[in-house]
């Protein structure tokens, strides 16, 4: 059986509370070794920690996530280096920006969407100072917000290097991450019937650029599509992007496992 890891997952979510040793154990017979639980706030950091330490699969990320800016302490810095020193911390967030939900769609207007922007970047900044500062890299997330991301992320390129998580964007947007010595990672998305630019960026991704996710509990492959997400769907999400990109599973598994592993340091 070819191995892969599950490079983005939401373990300490609640949708998981109920059966998480099974989801474990389905991990583990799907050949999924590795998953990193992803940090949506100090709070889910934390947990993301604790589960692990309690199981040797499982690693983490500390991150505040850009939806919830708003409701972030003035300075996260502090918080997330105490966090991030732990020894199976391997990356810094999920961190990023997001404009898809602004205040001027629900009852804000434009000078609270700019407000929105201002605070995503300021805590956007806060992550990628803590990332340099500690020698690890960033789980980057964008949702219409590519270009003032890549911004963003482009003066720490040298002392941080971002994995541009759900990747869902064009070939050329690759492209533009890469000459940046960043990458990304692909979901279930890869084996939706409308994702053709997904298939597109999979086949056009060098070997040695992307990794594998399910960004669970959300976005579950073909045919599991609308139910809960678990890390053990990345063998369905393998078989895809092995059979878009005319690989055998060992190649992808070699290689995604060794990106990972580069880009994660303290993955061992």
């Amino acid at each position: 059986m070819a191995l892969f890891f599950d490079t983005h997952a939401h373990l300490d979510y609640p949708d998981y509370a109920k059966d998480f040793p099974e989801v474990l154990a389905r991990a583990q017979a799907a050949g999924i070794t590795k998953m990193i639980s992803i940090g949506t706030s100090l709070e889910s950091s934390a947990r993301a920690v604790r589960l692990a330490e309690k199981f040797p699969a499982i690693y983490a990320a500390v991150g505040w996530h850009p939806s919830e800016a708003l409701d972030a302490p003035a300075d996260l810095r502090p918080a997330l280096r105490e966090l991030a020193r732990h020894p199976k911390v391997v990356a810094i967030g999920e961190t990023g920006l997001d404009y898809y939900r602004l205040p001027s769609a629900q009852t804000g207007g434009a000078a609270d969407d700019a407000r929105y922007k201002q605070r995503q970047a300021e805590v956007f900044k806060q992550h990628l100072e803590v990332a340099a500062e500690l020698g690890l890299n960033a789980i980057i997330h964008q949702r219409a917000s590519f270009d003032d991301t890549l911004a963003q992320l482009k003066p720490f390129a040298g002392k941080v290097r971002g994995v541009f998580h759900c990747f869902g964007e064009s070939v050329e947007r690759l492209e533009q991450i890469l000459a940046i010595g960043s990458l990304v990672s692909f979901t279930g998305i890869v084996t939706f019937k409308n994702a053709q630019n997904v298939r597109a960026a999979v086949a056009a991704a060098p070997p040695d650029k992307f990794m594998l996710e399910t960004d669970c509990p959300y976005l579950a492959p073909v045919p599991h599509r609308g139910q809960r997400c678990e890390p053990a769907f990345v063998k369905e999400i393998s078989e895809t992007v092995a059979q878009v990109r005319n690989c055998s599973l060992e190649e992808l598994s070699a290689a995604t496992c060794r990106t990972a592993q580069e880009f994660f340091r303290k993955l061992v």
